[in-house]
């Protein structure tokens, strides 16, 4: 890790849905290029793009069929070149997804494999049923369904943890490690200056699969075991490791803080970051996801708390986020986007902006966009949303009551086009866009925001801030207030010097104790405030507060 980690932000762009150079409804690489003075005026220093490579698109993109060509949708290589090149000049990297579980089923290598080559079988998890004919174990797919699928007309599986066409690599085949660093090192080449790595911790599989007894013990079988380390510091050292200024991030499923301590500890030479998601799953009613329940904000503040404390204090580092291409927009999910939109969008910022970690922006964030609200399943074109809303009305919910929930849950709410101006299709496209726009556009767009707005400067504030206080970037952590019901608030300590910053995750004005007023204003949503031993925070209130 260097020592400038902590003062970067990484900025998310979904491909597909930023910008439409061609007028063939689909955003692209030259879409970005052209954005990229919008960019660098907001400030941030990383641009993490979901993956451009050939693929059958089947799981968006994650099902990659060739990991060293760029899909003719977004473009040519002289594209992605000229896009790096222009981001370096400007001071901005670019940040590769890199999908290294798995491969499409359309990939070369499983072509070959299928085709009876022996060398390219041993590059994935085939395996022969049991003595009985059943499937070589029980485990089941992210997906739904079981995680094999019938190997052409061998007789024999391979495993896919996640969609049908997506088939396991076998990591413990070092021909397979070292085509993987390859092609980390062939996009280091091409310019790239950071890699996030999709679904990591679940590479290392044993190569002795067992039965699993139920759905919590069958994650540990594939989950953070501790080969993981030993292929993620191979990877380092083979790849992106001979470059100090490279950064990384890993995102993590279903793992805890003491493994990302493992995976983000400089000294490991692992990775520079990880993603957790626990704190995203807060309004999953018992743990399902397609039930709408408001989010339990005792339970949020307890997650963000303990990895904030535990990553700190284990020498790690979280990248801090609210939103991505996953995600329904936190905006919509967890605040009020109607009445207080503006103050929603800057508390929710300044939350994650001034804990301790890297903060990521998901396009749209920064002027405040929020879920698109479609009124019709026609509107929807994710099939994890689709295949939800089917299940939904097999359990005897009615369709409108099905809807309701896919409104609120359905990974398109973040996935629709940026809004840059009040023009046809909100200037993403010239055409109709492959997922329609919100229809809020004409109000809420990048053209009105910098003439205007307020959210766009407030971001570029915390940006600033960042860059300029080595207490953001390195002061300690300290939980506040962790039983009040309404405000999730934190002291950050670097040496003497003391930072406090409360948020108002309510409509409702409530009030907090000082014992210490020797504090200075900061930075807030509702302008400059006086710390007093009564604080009253107005609704969505954000206020930060620096020692004298």
């Amino acid at each position: 890790m260097n020592d400038s980690l902590f003062s970067k932000v990484v900025y998310q762009i979904y491909p597909k849905s930023f910008k439409d150079s061609n007028g063939d409804g689909f955003g692209d690489l030259s879409g970005i290029l052209e954005k990229l003075p919008y960019l660098k005026k907001l400030g941030v220093d990383i641009l993490w793009l979901n993956p451009i490579y050939v693929s059958p698109q089947n799981d968006n993109g994650y099902d990659i069929a060739d990991y060293r060509a760029i899909d003719p949708r977004f473009g040519t290589m002289g594209d992605f070149e000229e896009l790096a090149r222009q981001a370096k000049a400007m001071g901005m990297g670019i940040m590769l997804d890199m999908v290294l579980n798995h491969t499409s089923t359309e990939h070369e290598w499983f072509q070959k494999a299928l085709a009876g080559d022996k060398r390219y079988q041993a590059y994935y998890y085939i395996r022969d049923p049991k003595a009985d004919g059943s499937l070589p174990t029980n485990w089941q797919s992210k997906f739904g369904g079981p995680a094999w699928q019938p190997f052409g007309d061998t007789g024999k599986y391979y495993m896919n943890l996640y969609d049908k066409t997506q088939a396991d690599l076998d990591w413990h085949n070092p021909e397979v490690r070292k085509e993987l660093y390859d092609v980390v090192n062939f996009w280091r080449e091409k310019g790239a200056s950071g890699f996030r790595f999709d679904v990591i911790n679940v590479i290392g599989k044993d190569e002795l699969l067992v039965d699993s007894v139920n759905d919590q013990q069958e994650k540990s079988l594939y989950t953070d075991t501790p080969i993981v380390h030993d292929y993620l510091q191979e990877l380092n050292q083979n790849s992106f490791g001979q470059d100090p200024n490279i950064v990384t991030v890993g995102e993590m499923s279903s793992t805890t803080i003491e493994n990302c301590i493992l995976y983000t500890r400089p000294d490991r030479h692992e990775l520079s970051m990880t993603f957790s998601f626990h704190h995203l799953k807060v309004d999953y009613k018992d743990g399902d996801k397609w039930q709408n329940q408001a989010m339990d904000f005792a339970e949020l503040k307890r997650i963000l708390n303990d990895w904030q404390v535990g990553m700190d204090q284990g020498g790690g580092c979280n990248a801090v986020f609210w939103n991505n291409h996953d995600q329904p927009r936190a905006l919509t999910r967890f605040t009020n986007d109607g009445s207080y939109r503006v103050e929603s969008a800057k508390m929710l910022a300044q939350t994650i902006h001034m804990m301790k970690g890297v903060p990521y922006i998901y396009m749209g964030e920064e002027i405040g966009m929020t879920d698109p609200g479609f009124t019709s399943m026609d509107q929807y074109k994710d099939i994890e949303s689709i295949n939800a809303y089917q299940m939904l009305l097999e359990r005897g919910l009615s369709e409108a009551e099905a809807l309701e929930v896919i409104q609120v849950k359905s990974r398109d709410n973040s996935r629709t086009p940026i809004q840059w101006n009040d023009q046809a299709y909100a200037g993403f496209s010239t055409s109709q866009p492959w997922l329609e726009v919100a229809s809020n556009y004409p109000e809420i767009n990048v053209e009105k925001e910098l003439a205007q707005g307020t959210i766009f400067p407030y971001y570029q504030e915390l940006i600033r801030l960042r860059k300029e206080l080595p207490i953001i970037q390195e002061g300690s952590y300290q939980p506040l207030l962790v039983d009040h019901p309404q405000v999730l608030a934190y002291k950050r300590q670097l040496g003497d010097q003391e930072l406090l910053v409360f948020n108002n995750f309510y409509d409702q004005a409530t009030t907090v104790s000082l014992e210490n007023t020797n504090y200075n204003y900061l930075l807030g949503n509702y302008g400059e405030r006086e710390a007093s031993n009564q604080l009253e925070l107005r609704p969505y209130e954000t206020i930060a507060f620096l020692s004298r």
